[in-house]
C-alpha cells in the first residue's frame, strides 16, 4: 500500500548522528554538499553535558543548521536541564536516543533498553518538551530482544506519542542487547521495513522516519513511498559524495556544489579558521576521505591525506596538494 503525499517534507532525508563520526567539522562539510539534509550530532549524555564543558560540547557553526542534538539519558530533570541549554546554543530540535545497543550506555539506563520502558520514555519526552520549545523527536529500533513484534512496537510508539513526541526514526533492526556487539547489532539482526512502515499505517499522523542499511538515493525514494523521510548512516560518511544529490533528487531543488573539486575548495575558507584557532588538519581531514571514492586519483587523495595530515606543519597546501592528486594522477610521487 502506496502513502499519500507526506506532509512531513522538511526531514526527507537525514544523515544518522554517529559516534566519533559526526562532529562539527563532518557537518561543516556535509552541509556544503546539501542545504537541506537534517543533520544529527554524535550522542551527548546528560551526564557529560551538564557535569563538563557544555560549551564546547554544544559548539557549531551556523552554517549546521538545521541540526539536531542527540541526548542519552533517562533522568527527566537531568533532559530538562539539557533542553534548555540546547535551545538557548541553537539547535533546530532535540532527539532523544532509545536504539544505542551499547552495553556500556545500558549500564546507565541509556539507548536501546530504554524501549523496555515507554512510560519513562513518555516522561523523558515530556520534560524535555516542558523545558524547550524544540521539536522533540525519538531514534528507536523495531524492538529489543523478544520485544520483537508489530503490537509491542506499536505499545511503544503509542505510549511514547502520548507525552508528545510526533517523529519517530526508527532503525528497522531489533537489539539484541545480550550476545551481540554494538558492531554486530549495526548488521546482524536482519532488516525489518514492512514492520516500520506498518508502523505509519498504523500511526498517520506521525512523522515516521525509516533508518538502516539505507545506501543509495533511488532507496530513499522508494522507502519515500511508505513514510515521511529516510535517514542514513555510515554509507553518507563513506561515501559523502551522495549527498551532493539531496537537494535536487528529494527536494527539487539546485546542488550546492557541482564537481568535488568545488567542495573541497569550498571548505577550505572554514578549514583555514580552524587551523588558525590551533584545531589539528588531521581532525578535519579525515572526514574527506570518501570524498573521491571510486574516482580516479580517489586511492591516492586519501593515501595522502591519512599519511601526511597528521604531520607536523600539515596546512591547506596539505589539502591543496592531495587534490591535486585527483586531477593528475601521473604526477603524484609516493
Amino acid at each position: 500500500m502506496l502513502k499519500q503525499a507526506s506532509p512531513f517534507r522538511e526531514k526527507r532525508f537525514a544523515v544518522a548522528p554517529m559516534l566519533a563520526w559526526t562532529d562539527r567539522h563532518c557537518r561543516y562539510f556535509m552541509r556544503l554538499l546539501s542545504r537541506k539534509a537534517m543533520l544529527y550530532t554524535e550522542m551527548l549524555t546528560t551526564g557529560a553535558l551538564l557535569h563538563g564543558d557544555c560549551v564546547r560540547f554544544l559548539a557549531h557553526d551556523p552554517a549546521e543548521l538545521p541540526l539536531a542534538l542527540q541526548l542519552g539519558g533517562s533522568v527527566p530533570k537531568e533532559l530538562a536541564a539539557s533542553a534548555a541549554l540546547a535551545e538557548a546554543a541553537g539547535f533546530s530540535e532535540i532527539n532523544l536516543n532509545v536504539g544505542c545497543p551499547s552495553d556500556r550506555v545500558q549500564h546507565h539506563m541509556i539507548g536501546a533498553c530504554l524501549m523496555a520502558h515507554p512510560a519513562l520514555v513518555g516522561e523523558c519526552v515530556a520534560a524535555l518538551r516542558e523545558r524547550s520549545t524544540l521539536p522533540v523527536t525519538v531514534k528507536c529500533r523495531i524492538g529489543i530482544d523478544a520485544m520483537d513484534s508489530d503490537e509491542a512496537l506499536f505499545d511503544f510508539i503509542g505510549t511514547v506519542a502520548e507525552r508528545g513526541c510526533k517523529t519517530f526514526i526508527i532503525h528497522a533492526r531489533i537489539a539484541i542487547l545480550a550476545g551481540l556487539s554494538p558492531k554486530e547489532n549495526r548488521d546482524i539482526p536482519p532488516l525489518n521495513y514492512p514492520r516500520v512502515y506498518r508502523v505509519k499505517q498504523h500511526f498517520p499522523a506521525l512523522e515516521i522516519i525509516i533508518n538502516g542499511g539505507i545506501t543509495t538515493l533511488d532507496a530513499c525514494q522508494a522507502h519515500l513511498q511508505q513514510v515521511d523521510g529516510v535517514m542514513l548512516g555510515r554509507e553518507a560518511y563513506h561515501n559523502p559524495w551522495l549527498l551532493q544529490q539531496v537537494d535536487p533528487q528529494l527536494f527539487d531543488l539546485p546542488a550546492p556544489v557541482h564537481s568535488r573539486a568545488e567542495a573541497l575548495e569550498a571548505f577550505l575558507p572554514y578549514a583555514e579558521r580552524c587551523l588558525a584557532a590551533g584545531v589539528p588538519l588531521n581532525h578535519l581531514s579525515r572526514h574527506l576521505l570518501g570524498l573521491f571514492h571510486g574516482q580516479n586519483g580517489g586511492k591516492r587523495f586519501r593515501r595522502y591525506l591519512s599519511e601526511r595530515a597528521h604531520l607536523s606543519g600539515a596546512n591547506l597546501g596539505t589539502l591543496r596538494e592531495a587534490l591535486a592528486l585527483t586531477q593528475d594522477v601521473e604526477h603524484y610521487v609516493p
